[in-house]
């Protein structure tokens, strides 16, 4: 089989009841388009790597990684960007949220021109317990690499394989590939897209968003302990000086310098000292996480090519 022009990535966990639907859903909607389906199932404990082999056995387009254990999302990701052969690449989850329907109008944004068609979930039906934090991690992710969109958390995308190919190294130890892709200067167009109602339970409770609000805070705010660091230590050195100031001022005029006010200086200089020290260590932190993390993302289980 020749390379497709078009790969769609579909990141499965338990969705044994969806992923023939999904199949047939997709190919219905891209009638006529060469394509391939790569479907990686992140450690499913029910039957969704039966029902890809199914697949795979009726159809040469349908292919498949499985995990051996659950890595995350993200990691699941990864193993289907990094396989997919298509020039254009679209992303999805398989529990049917994201409707395959929807899937030519983000190739047309790419097609137009743009390096990333970023799925926005225009009618979100989920609970305010996900709407909430999604907004608050969007706002920081906004803040943080400088693209203003509004919907980093849709996994639901068309990438141009130029977009994402030069953060492959970095995708999945990161948990937002749009917000990876977007920071390397990728141009993006917002595309509006169906969000249906989930069947069965979000995996994604709010200590687990709480953990991607952190997440993205290490990940995407530059060196987060170095700036703590070089803030807490300005600060507190300029207090120093303003109240060592004052007290030299103080003593030329009364002839005496007030004990606290010493005390004082002398604590909040001791504080700037640490503030450095804070961001020197960050630094050294910083470089060796760099240089350790290189523990494999995922182990492969079985693969259908």
């Amino acid at each position: 089989m020749p390379d497709p022009d078009l790969s769609v990535v579909v990141t499965l966990l338990n969705e044994q009841d969806s992923v023939e639907e999904l199949y047939r859903r997709t190919v219905a909607a891209l009638d006529g388009k060469p394509f391939e389906l790569v479907f990686v199932d992140d450690g499913s404990s029910d039957g969704t790597w039966a029902a890809v082999e199914r697949l795979h056995e009726t159809d040469e387009r349908v292919r498949g990684v499985r995990f051996k254990r659950n890595f995350g999302q993200h990691p699941a990701m990864h193993a289907g960007l990094s396989r997919a052969r298509g020039d254009i690449v679209v992303t999805m989850d398989g529990d049917l949220q994201n409707q395959p329907e929807d899937i030519p109008r983000l190739l047309g944004a790419v097609e137009a021109g743009a390096d990333v068609a970023s799925g926005r979930r225009a009618a979100r039906n989920d609970s305010w317990g996900r709407t909430l934090p999604s907004r608050l991690i969007n706002g920081m992710l906004r803040r943080f690499t400088g693209v203003s969109i509004s919907d980093f958390g849709c996994a639901f995308n068309a990438y141009r394989r130029s977009a994402f190919e030069p953060m492959l190294p970095a995708i999945g130890k990161q948990k937002f590939t749009k917000a990876l892709v977007l920071s390397g200067g990728a141009s993006v167009v917002e595309v509006d897209v169906g969000h249906a109602a989930r069947t069965g339970s979000s995996r994604y409770s709010p200590l687990r968003l709480t953990r991607l609000a952190l997440h993205v805070l290490a990940g995407f705010w530059p060196q987060p302990i170095q700036w703590i660091g070089v803030a807490l230590g300005v600060l507190c050195t300029g207090l120093a000086t303003a109240l060592g100031a004052y007290g030299v001022w103080y003593w030329i005029d009364h002839s005496d310098f007030p004990g606290p006010l010493l005390g004082g200086v002398a604590v909040l200089f001791v504080l700037g000292i640490q503030g450095f020290i804070l961001a020197l260590v960050g630094e050294y932190l910083g470089r060796i996480q760099r240089e350790v993390e290189g523990r494999p993302l995922y182990t492969i289980d079985q693969e259908l090519n």
